[in-house]
């Protein structure tokens, strides 16, 4: 894809103060081709962005303001919402109306079907009253190497999770090309406590999780639904899954460990690499580390990277492949960046880090 050479990007960051808006914020302010033009928040409205988060100043300093849509609509080229799940379906309507380019990094819109969303989020779906089924189909799933082609043509992007990013990122390969029994797919996913966002809560408190791990959402997590609707898309019928979320005492990252049972068992670990390497050949954020180099998320840590390592256990047949991610950045914010580079005609990795500061 040719690289741009158009005026710079004008993004409004509508959520700034949460932990993915404070990411968009550093990404889009030391990014060449965007400007921050607007950002919008609910608790520190009226103040400086500089004065209330002097660890991140801005180039040039912006006050925090109230949502308006005509004073973005003058501003903005794109808006990114960064949101509790529901309250962006209010605001996505409008912006695209206004000629805005929407990504959003809630749930909103992962899903093609409006009813089945409403099944899944249904403490926001009697909150928020919703009836943007068109949107619904027309939204890009922004799993930014797998349908790149999609995204650069969208005007509404939605943003996957974290855990699915970590997930898909190993399946999609396999999946894709009938290599791995749909059935049986187990994903055991570890994250830091990032991912619980940056409201208060007591399960988050050092005295409540430092020195301990432990499972949540055992069955019926949000992101199973996510990703079986992809691993589905990407399979070509119903995939059923078993996924399992784990929260660990660090602040970013996942590991995610998936499991699935070989077609042909007589595969080995190095061509199951093989599959992969070909797979995202050219993608700058995919790293397939050598077989029996299991991954860490302190590699990634920081970074826009997924990186990925495959075992097969010849005893029974199973592959085992591991990814990690930073949660905040390729599981959120880095890919957003990634998609609006998509969008506006760039390089996907302009503007994001690959290389984590170590240790």
């Amino acid at each position: 894809m040719a690289i741009s050479t158009s005026k710079a990007g004008r993004i409004a960051i509508i959520g700034a103060s949460g932990y993915g808006g404070l990411q968009l914020v550093k990404l889009i302010n030391e990014h060449p081709n965007f400007e921050i033009s607007t950002l919008n928040g609910e608790r520190s409205v009226g103040k400086s962005w500089n004065e209330i988060n002097p660890f991140m100043k801005l180039f040039v300093d912006k006050e925090i303001t109230k949502s308006n849509i005509a004073e973005i609509a003058h501003d903005s080229d794109y808006a990114i919402l960064s949101l509790p799940n529901g309250l962006s379906s209010q605001l996505t309507p409008l912006l695209l109306e206004k000629g805005i380019k929407v990504l959003d990094l809630s749930a909103d819109y992962r899903f093609k079907s409006l009813d089945k969303w409403k099944e899944v989020y249904s403490k926001e779906a009697a909150k928020y009253q919703r009836y943007d089924y068109e949107l619904c189909e027309e939204a890009i799933y922004g799993f930014s190497e797998e349908f790149s082609s999609e995204i650069s043509k969208s005007r509404l992007i939605a943003c996957p999770g974290c855990y699915p990013t970590s997930s898909l990122s190993v399946l999609i390969p396999f999946l894709k090309q009938g290599l791995i029994e749909s059935e049986g797919i187990i994903i055991d996913a570890k994250s830091g406590t990032s991912g619980g966002g940056r409201n208060p809560s007591e399960q988050l408190l050092l005295s409540e999780c430092s020195e301990s791990i432990k499972p949540y959402g055992v069955i019926g997590h949000r992101h199973t639904a996510e990703i079986e609707r992809i691993a589905s898309l990407i399979a070509g019928h119903e995939v059923n899954l078993q996924f399992t979320p784990h929260l660990v005492p660090m602040v970013r990252g996942i590991l995610s460990t998936v499991y699935a049972r070989l077609r042909d068992p007589g595969l080995t670990a190095e061509d199951c690499k093989i599959v992969i390497e070909a797979f995202y050949k050219n993608q700058p954020f995919i790293d397939i580390l050598p077989v029996g180099t299991y991954p860490a998320t302190k590699w990634v840590k920081n970074t826009n990277k997924v990186m990925i390592s495959v075992e097969v256990d010849k005893r029974n047949g199973r592959i085992v492949l591991m990814s990690v991610i930073d949660n905040l950045l390729k599981g959120q914010a880095g890919q957003a960046i990634q998609n609006l580079n998509i969008m506006h005609g760039l390089k996907s990795d302009i503007g994001l880090p690959k290389i984590t500061f170590y240790p």
